[in-house]
């Protein structure tokens, strides 16, 4: 009888082993260490681990005094294969990964632990909350859209996400952890895991009720390379391999919709500015993408005001924009059968 079963006989209760893999990153676990030892003393989860990716600052000293215990990656890793090391290490039933740069909310193990009592339930993941501290449009704008696709996708996921994210240890170690062979640096190594534990493990829970506070501070350059080339690009050339686009998240039918609204936007507008069309064409293109992105900027305009939801907006058309493109880069390459970068 394995783990499952007998949690849901109510016999043996689950033990959480919360992983946080770590580099140069004192800043932010003085933040978010505090409220994951703190569920440790209630007892909400067995134990705290730090994998240390050989910070050259006082990383592992900083989360000792919090009071987490602390594992050394061996070498400078990355997070996904820092993650598999504790992995093999942990106590508990279930793995629960968080990013260094997350704050959990102090109820996040109790909804937790209640996704993994529903039958055949392998692993959950949560959101981003809509309050992130940095205050930079590009972090508020990447973080309420996070928020915003997490919080509408469907409740039985199609994907996994590391960033608050759990599960079982006994079918994580049978499917090998993460593939850090396929992605030797931060990519989309969470999402590609999701797929192999929906294939041969069970089902992935999306809890809107589990929810953390982002740290991170956005900028444009490291936006755009971490979102076209750490993401849309790989998680592209990963669902034409498995034969399709998902219909979830960010990559849904209506996402597909929008882009395709977005890239007649610019189109039109340009076609416009040439003589060749009329500029009804154009107006009526800015309509549609009102139209059709309405619910994502009654987000901003509550969270942020007027100015920030027309700025979302836009920026959110040049979004459609690069991951339309980064899904063409990568067919491109599929009918090459190499690829171009």
């Amino acid at each position: 009888m394995d783990d499952q079963e007998r949690t849901a006989e109510g016999k043996t209760p689950l033990s959480i082993s919360v992983i946080m893999p770590v580099y140069n990153g004192t800043e932010f676990i003085q933040q978010s260490l505090p409220p994951l030892v703190a569920m440790r003393e209630r007892g909400e989860v067995l134990e705290v681990i730090v994998v240390d990716d050989s910070s050259s600052d006082d990383t592992p000293d900083v989360a000792r005094r919090l009071g987490a215990e602390v594992m050394p990656s061996g070498g400078r890793l990355g997070p996904g294969a820092a993650r598999n090391v504790a992995a093999g290490e942990s106590k508990g039933d279930i793995l629960w990964f968080i990013d260094a740069d997350v704050i959990v909310h102090d109820d996040a193990a109790k909804v937790l632990l209640k996704g993994f009592a529903e039958p055949g339930v392998v692993g959950v993941f949560g959101s981003y909350d809509d309050k992130p501290p940095a205050q930079n449009f590009l972090s508020q704008y990447k973080n309420l859209v996070h928020h915003y696709y997490h919080q509408r996708a469907r409740r039985e996921a199609s994907t996994f996400w590391s960033g608050c994210g759990a599960v079982r240890k006994a079918p994580f170690l049978r499917q090998g952890g993460f593939d850090v062979e396929m992605f030797n640096r931060p990519s989309i190594e969470d999402i590609e895991l999701g797929y192999r534990l929906l294939e041969k493990e069970g089902k992935l829970l999306l809890l809107t009720d589990l929810q953390c506070t982002h740290l991170k501070e956005w900028r444009f350059v490291n936006l755009i390379h971490t979102e076209v080339f750490c993401r849309a690009i790989p998680w592209a050339r990963l669902m034409l391999s498995r034969g399709g686009l998902d219909n979830d998240l960010n990559v849904g039918v209506r996402e597909r919709v929008k882009a395709v609204l977005a890239a007649l936007l610019v189109l039109t507008a340009l076609l416009a500015l040439g003589g060749v069309l009329s500029w009804v064409y154009p107006v009526l293109a800015v309509v549609l993408v009102v139209y059709a992105n309405q619910d994502i900027s009654r987000l901003f305009y509550r969270r942020k005001g007027f100015w920030f939801a027309l700025k979302g907006l836009l920026f959110h058309q040049l979004y459609y924009l690069y991951s339309a493109s980064a899904f063409a880069w990568a067919l491109i390459e599929s009918k090459l059968g190499k690829k171009l970068a």
